[in-house]
């Protein structure tokens, strides 16, 4: 433990010597040949984004953002750009290696040619009265609720949605993703958000192209239901198109994402659940909507359950069902399905985005801006108990967080496949490093091991994958994660397993501490590892290193494995508690903080899970 505190000195002057574009530079234990030219077999880690939206967004721009793909690329990278509805100068602090801009396929860049004196979208009355909205929101009521009307009830203006349009804004779009794309350095991809909300069910998909993209993307004007967009991506992928989808916010789903049904349909079939294995291989556990991970309500014994709630459907403010809306209980489904059908629909790695609508990546805590335009482009707006347009008060949304993929090099075709084969894993904005290995054999030093991630192919499988056959009387998982720079340090490493359970059906779990900082012991009464402390002076908003390691690592073996259960696996990584956002806007006000959700917040990763599967199932 001596040697986990003077790691944590020495590092945090060794990483803000090497920091440089985003990505520490040196090689390290967990991450060998960082620093060495050209591909890397063993592969970096590129953090990035994969959901975001500017003003060729619809919803973006009747909320006054005016944001241009240009300007989030290049804030992606580093540069100075303004805040578009304030002008409010803005910079990362840590630029991103890739970003995704995935702006709604629903009337895609139509409305910002609005402002265009020179476009003929801009001449007819709607489009002088949407703008008249924007300027001023008093006179946005009409307009805007015919245009959020057409999407409920996927209805669309026709003027708006024609094959022309859509086609000329989408090339548009492209070129400029190729504009900013640099292999190597920083990778545009090319990417869209399908929009379906039925009823107020999100069942949003990102949908991501490989390095050739469709002529023109498919949107819930076309059909609202999933089994159609696989046949979208289908399609695509017969033409030499590679292209899949990544849902998102399963927390307002409304029970339908990890549903044992079709979506407004009767039980799954074993087609349908082929289909979506094949076309979601991801999913986006965390963003300013909430986090889907786990739900207090589904998982009663998780004290870190209940993280950034978002607990009602988007803009209507009732309640959305909880079963089937959450990440970890659709593991669990998912390999139920699997024994019934044959496919598991929810075999899905693990991302995290933003979903900001202002035109920027905001996962950095401690310069938040706000995700919806003028509703919360202030602190003072944020900090109003006024619900706005989302449903919720501005201070109740998340920063956004973060996707982290392992991949050989940085480019269109190295994120691709560490996409593919899900070697990712998603955080809540914080830029951790993390690994996961699983195997059967791995010594209890391989973390320490010079070789350890060359090992950990060699011997087993990364996140993302299956456990070999069965070759031991137990799975051994090896784990190794190294703070950001920039955030807080780590308290602990947690591995959850969850389960079908034989007797009853019932989705069961465990969550194993397996490492921790401070010297800290398990308490023998309540089988809880003590909380690491708080450094948190909420008034100033700050915070000291003083507590938690720069690095944990661990071997583990499963002390309860069953061999005849199928089972999941995946890491779950916490830092020591710092200040929420809304503390941070509440210390430049010089006001208490909001009392409807908590000051502090212990930033977290997630890795895509290992599953095992018996022999002969």
């Amino acid at each position: 433990m001596l040697i986990r505190k003077r790691a944590r000195l020495v590092f945090s002057f060794v990483a803000s010597a090497l920091l440089a574009s985003g990505a520490l530079a040196a090689d390290s234990i967990g991450e060998p040949g960082r620093g060495s030219k050209g591909p890397n077999p063993l592969k970096n880690v590129y953090f990035g984004e994969e959901h975001m939206h500017t003003s060729s967004s619809f919803d973006a721009f009747t909320v006054g953002v005016s944001t241009t793909w240009d300007d989030a690329y290049n804030f992606a990278k580093g540069k100075e750009v303004k805040l578009s509805t304030t002008g409010e100068k803005m910079k990362r602090r840590t630029p991103y290696d890739f970003v995704a801009i995935t702006d709604h396929s629903e009337y895609f860049a139509v409305l910002k040619e609005f402002n265009n004196s020179k476009s003929d979208l801009s001449k007819s009355d709607f489009a002088r009265q949407i703008v008249a909205g924007v300027k001023d929101p008093s006179k946005a009521g009409p307009a805007v609720q015919k245009l959020i009307q057409t999407l409920v009830h996927s209805d669309p203006l026709p003027e708006y949605v024609t094959p022309e349009l859509r086609q000329s804004m989408w090339q548009k779009y492209l070129k400029t993703a190729d504009k900013h794309n640099d292999p190597g350095k920083f990778t545009a991809l090319y990417a869209y958000e399908w929009t379906s909300i039925p009823n107020g069910a999100n069942m949003h998909r990102n949908v991501f192209f490989k390095d050739k993209a469709a002529a023109v993307p498919f949107s819930a004007f076309d059909s609202i239901q999933p089994e159609d967009l696989w046949t979208y991506l289908e399609i695509q992928r017969g033409q030499g198109i590679e292209v899949f989808a990544i849902p998102h916010n399963s927390n307002v789903s409304d029970g339908w994402m990890f549903s044992p049904n079709k979506f407004l349909g009767g039980p799954m079939d074993e087609r349908y659940a082929r289909r979506q294995m094949l076309n979601e291989p991801l999913f986006e556990i965390h963003q300013t909507k909430g986090n889907s991970e786990a739900s207090p309500y589904l998982s009663p014994n998780d004290e870190f359950a209940d993280f950034e709630p978002f607990r009602s459907l988007i803009s209507l403010g009732t309640p959305s069902a909880i079963k089937g809306g959450f990440y970890r209980q659709g593991l669990v489904e998912g390999m139920k399905i699997e024994s019934r059908l044959g496919f598991n629909p929810y075999k899905m790695g693990v991302t995290a985005g933003a979903d900001v609508h202002s035109g920027y990546q905001g996962n950095e805590e401690w310069d938040w801006k706000g995700a919806h335009g003028n509703l919360d482009d202030t602190p003072q707006k944020r900090l109003n108990p006024v619900p706005n347009a989302t449903g919720e008060t501005g201070y109740g949304v998340s920063s956004a967080g973060t996707t982290a993929v392992w991949a050989t090099e940085n480019t269109r075709e190295g994120i691709w496949n560490g996409m593919m084969s899900k070697e990712t894993y998603g955080t809540t904005g914080t830029l951790i490093r993390l690994r996961f290995f699983g195997g059967w054999s791995y010594p209890s030093s391989l973390t320490d091991d010079k070789d350890f991630v060359k090992k950990g192919y060699g011997a087993g499988v990364p996140m993302g994958q299956d456990l070999p056959k069965k070759a031991g009387d137990a799975p051994t998982f090896a784990v190794w994660a190294q703070k950001d720079p920039e955030s807080g340090n780590l308290d602990r490493v947690q591995i959850v397993k969850a389960w079908s359970n034989p007797r009853t059906g019932f989705p069961a779990e465990k969550i194993y501490d397996v490492a921790w900082s401070d010297g800290r012991k398990i308490d023998a009464k309540t089988g809880k590892l003590p909380a690491v402390g708080n450094t948190v002076d909420i008034q100033t908003a700050s915070y000291t290193n003083d507590i938690g390691d720069t690095q944990l690592s661990v071997v583990w073996t499963d002390p309860d494995f069953d061999p005849a259960i199928k089972a999941v696996y995946y890491v779950r990584v916490l830092e020591i508690p710092t200040p929420r956002w809304s503390t941070y806007d509440a210390a430049k006000l010089g006001v208490d903080p909001p009392s409807g959700v908590p000051a502090t917040i212990q930033e977290r990763a997630y890795s895509s899970p290992i599953w095992y599967t018996p022999e002969g199932t």
